[in-house]
């Protein structure tokens, strides 16, 4: 039998009124924080002034001023009462005017607001029993002049906007007056994104805020990393506190860069309790992290492992460092897109990386010189010509070209059409070893995306295993994009063959 409805539970509609609270407090945000809503906002406060020193200018002449003049200046007042109201609908009155920009942006809004309604009464005549109200009046449309401080308010909003929009979901870091795009991945290790100045800085952290919060946070005992090639800033920012590795935006670092890093960094915390380590790229993604070190070094005490088992062992620890720092990084309240490593090369130099922790005990594994033999692309078909014919292989080492072959050079391109691959037979190949880049060119119109090319991969010749290396699609860099997957198919893959070098 049916319950009465007075009967059911007040709890569930408690609950189902706190879900429709949040939805449309979610919207609300969401329609106030656009970038468009604070660029129309600029303009109106463009508008206004314009129209209030018309307004000042005229209103001693005989020239009749209409009262749907003011009345757009008192629509654009009430637009910025209702922006201010819902912001603190959002935030809450405590949190919104515990910050003093917010306190003078919203005393500006009412002050104007107030006098805007003054003139219309005005204008309507319901002062004009009031001789004093045409004094008084004029020097109120002069106060209404400070809604030009307004736009320093909406600059700011729009460049918190901008940051936001550029840093993504990346988690940010939003306490005791601070808006950046910085994360605590541990207690003493910070990820961030490039700091910088100028026109940067609109859409960037900001250098002089990153420096305030350090020095605010972590005064005298913090250090940060610079792994960004690309650009640099002065260390006297930091107080000559900076160190920097060369590496290039989505690409990787050596094998040996990571060892000295890694070092260094376990040195310098090792130095105080107190010290922390920030960490930067461009974007904020560089930080190489040594979670799991515990569980490796426990499981280590134990007793001997096969090798099968430490080969799952490291795989397991790559496996837990990239997923622990993507999930500090990513704020899954904004997207759910996962802010973690983000191209396969770095992957699999983050699985390199295990090894040399745990099998070479941070000590560069042996030399390996190999020569490039032969390269197959699987599902060739609708990628470029479709037979290979229009790819050129560049091969780099030490950050140098050292080979570069094509259909007329240095290359043997058979196109399989019954296997819908392209075997491509290299010729005067030079020793390869340590890190190398395979990167992939294109006569055709192949879409470029990161490093300027269709498609690359990078590997480590000491980890190469029976003179095969074997990449599927998700395993090359920008064929693992899902914008890619219109050109490259679920079965495109790369196979390289080796020859060892006689010594």
């Amino acid at each position: 039998m049916t319950e009465p409805l007075s009967k059911i539970d007040d709890g569930e509609d408690i609950d189902l009124l706190n879900s429709h609270y949040s939805k449309i407090k979610r919207i609300v945000y969401l329609i106030v924080s656009s970038f468009t809503f604070r660029i129309f906002g600029i303009l109106l406060t463009f508008v206004d002034v314009s129209l209030i020193i018309t307004d000042i200018v005229v209103s001693d002449s005989t020239m009749y001023i209409p009262v749907e003049y003011r009345s757009v200046s008192l629509a654009i007042a009430l637009f910025f009462f209702m922006d201010v109201f819902l912001r603190v609908f959002i935030e809450g009155i405590r949190r919104y005017f515990s910050d003093i920009f917010n306190s003078l942006d919203a005393a500006i809004i009412v002050v104007t607001l107030l006098v805007n309604i003054a003139c219309i009464f005005y204008d309507f005549k319901v002062l004009k029993d009031f001789p004093k109200s045409t004094i008084i009046l004029r020097p109120l449309r002069l106060i209404t002049l400070i809604r030009v401080f307004h736009l320093a308010h909406q600059k700011r909003h729009l460049e918190m906007l901008t940051r936001r929009m550029v840093s993504g979901n990346k988690r940010r870091y939003k306490k005791d007056g601070f808006e950046l795009d910085l994360t605590y991945i541990t207690e003493r290790i910070i990820a961030m994104s490039f700091p910088s100045s100028g026109k940067q800085s609109f859409y960037r952290n900001p250098i002089k805020e990153v420096v305030r919060f350090l020095d605010t946070k972590h005064q005298n005992h913090y250090r940060v990393y610079n792994l960004c090639s690309e650009r640099a800033y002065d260390a006297k920012y930091f107080h000559d506190r900076v160190r920097r590795y060369m590496i290039d935006d989505h690409n990787v670092p050596s094998l040996s860069e990571m060892v000295a890093f890694s070092k260094e960094v376990k040195e310098w915390l090792a130095q105080d309790e107190e010290n922390i380590t920030v960490i930067h790229c461009k974007g904020g993604k560089a930080s190489r992290l040594k979670e799991g070190e515990g569980k490796r070094e426990e499981a280590g005490r134990k007793g001997r492992k096969s090798k099968e088992e430490k080969k799952a062992g490291i795989e397991e620890l790559r496996k837990d460092s990239l997923y622990y720092f993507g999930e500090r990084r990513t704020d899954k309240s904004t997207s759910s897109k996962f802010q973690g490593i983000e191209t396969p090369s770095q992957n699999r130099f983050v699985g390199y990386f295990a090894m040399v922790k745990n099998t070479y005990n941070l000590t560069l594994p042996p030399v390996k010189k190999l020569t490039m033999e032969k390269i197959i692309i699987y599902s060739i078909q609708g990628v470029g010509k479709g037979n290979g014919n229009d790819l050129k292989v560049q091969i780099i080492m030490q950050r140098k070209p050292v080979f570069f072959c094509s259909a007329s050079k240095n290359c043997g391109i058979v196109h399989d059409a019954e296997t819908d691959r392209v075997i491509i037979n290299l010729s005067n190949c030079p020793p390869l070893y340590d890190e190398v880049k395979v990167k992939f060119l294109s006569s055709s119109d192949l879409p470029k995306y990161y490093d300027d090319c269709p498609f690359f991969f990078w590997f480590h010749t000491s980890f190469i295993q029976n003179n095969r290396l074997y990449l599927s699609r998700s395993e090359l860099d920008n064929p693992h994009k899902p914008k890619a997957w219109k050109i490259y198919r679920p079965e495109f893959a790369v196979e390289v063959y080796f020859d060892d070098v006689k010594l």
